[in-house]
């Protein structure tokens, strides 16, 4: 019988990492710009603590996450408690709660830490994520959809992220022309399966009388312009059409505010969209599979109208150089204070030394500094 081996100190558990520099500085400076574009747009930051009680976690727009979350036991209260996977439905319960009196439209902005008890995607490994968001809450319309998105295509572009698209669908509406159209419950999953896989022939074959219009829809998939040209000709029945409608009509308000966004409409995907209402929209960048972030509309915990868009930095900053570090300078034991609090000003990193004449050099070598001070002289490492 043998013992098992102690655990290394550096073994975490599975889908948990140790972030280092420089990814815990790119991640740092990317979210701090991200922030800083939502700002200068109006949209105030929050800040939702990262647990909450399982009761009103699970509440709302929450309801659907609940596979989705890791669960543990107040000690104080011995009430169950939730770490949350989505910051969305937090935002969701504040709007109705201690925000339900201020002003609206009311826009606001988050960055924190999610915990989910899987990946996100099938691609991922991660069950630490990062989300950086906005939420516009008031407004029902396809200005506030487009705003959304303008300001999210504004902040990619501030980081650098090239080659984004915006793919734009409409979850309810499927299930509505579904059941407007009277398909059978029992024949509802084989139809929803092929819808999801983008099989016409397996469309055709469990469509019935709406199998041509399906199809159609299908065919209507791709850059906005070629979609709305498509959609707009389709005979639908009333909730549908309606449906579809907002569709077409947020396409156009985005491209009056932004007509140069590489837009795309996929009319029958539905999955993967937990407590949408409306129009959602998916963000890729060419040549990579993972999205960089997701959102649309939904309803707030008191039934009040939402929609958003959540980034995941921790994909968005695998397509842009690290963040470059502040040249250093070491500080000799008998340098300047004054003219080291300069250098801060200035921008430079100054690092305490203990070592003085050649040997000040040779730790500033070590240490990756570019500069030595030593009184009011500074001295090139190189």
């Amino acid at each position: 019988m043998t013992d098992d081996p102690p655990l290394s100190p550096a073994l975490l558990p599975s889908g948990f990492v140790d972030l280092l520099t420089p990814d815990a500085r790119t991640e740092a400076e990317g979210v701090a710009t991200l922030m800083d574009v939502f700002a200068s747009h109006g949209y105030d930051r929050v800040r939702p603590p990262l647990m909450e009680f399982e009761e009103t976690y699970l509440a709302g727009a929450g309801a659907s996450l609940a596979e989705q979350s890791f669960r543990v036991m107040d000690p104080d209260t011995r009430r169950m408690m939730v770490l949350r996977p989505d910051i969305t439905p937090q935002i969701a319960r504040m709007a109705a709660t201690r925000a339900g009196g201020a002003a609206r439209p009311l826009r606001v902005s988050y960055a924190g830490t999610c915990v989910v008890v899987a990946p996100v995607a099938a691609e991922e490994s991660g069950r630490q994520v990062m989300q950086t968001g906005i939420e516009l809450i008031g407004p029902d319309s396809p200005q506030a959809d487009a705003e959304i998105l303008a300001v999210g295509a504004e902040a990619l572009e501030r980081l650098g992220v090239t080659g984004v698209s915006f793919d734009l669908t409409m979850p309810p509406f499927i299930p509505a022309l579904l059941e407007e159209a009277g398909i059978p419950a029992s024949s509802r999953p084989a139809l929803l399966r092929a819808l999801d896989r983008k099989d016409a022939a397996a469309v055709a074959e469990h469509g019935g009388a709406l199998s041509t219009t399906l199809t159609a829809l299908l065919e209507s998939s791709g850059a906005a312009e070629h979609a709305v040209a498509r959609l707009t000709g389709l005979n639908l029945p009333p909730r549908a059409r309606a449906i579809l409608d907002r569709l077409v009509d947020t396409v156009a308000a985005i491209r009056e505010s932004r007509p140069d966004l590489r837009l795309t409409v996929d009319p029958v995907e539905f999955r993967g969209w937990k407590y949408h209402t409306g129009v959602c929209v998916t963000v890729f960048a060419t040549g990579r599979s993972e999205e960089l972030g997701r959102g649309g509309r939904y309803l707030c915990n008191d039934n009040e109208p939402a929609c958003g868009l959540t980034f995941r930095p921790d994909v968005l900053f695998r397509l842009i150089p690290a963040a470059a570090p502040r040249k250093r300078v070491y500080l000799a034991p008998d340098a300047d204070r004054a003219e080291a609090a300069r250098l801060r000003a200035q921008g430079f990193a100054t690092i305490g030394g203990f070592s003085a004449g050649p040997q000040a050099m040779e730790d500033a070598r070590r240490l990756g500094c570019d500069f030595v001070l030593s009184g009011l002289a500074r001295t090139d490492v190189s």
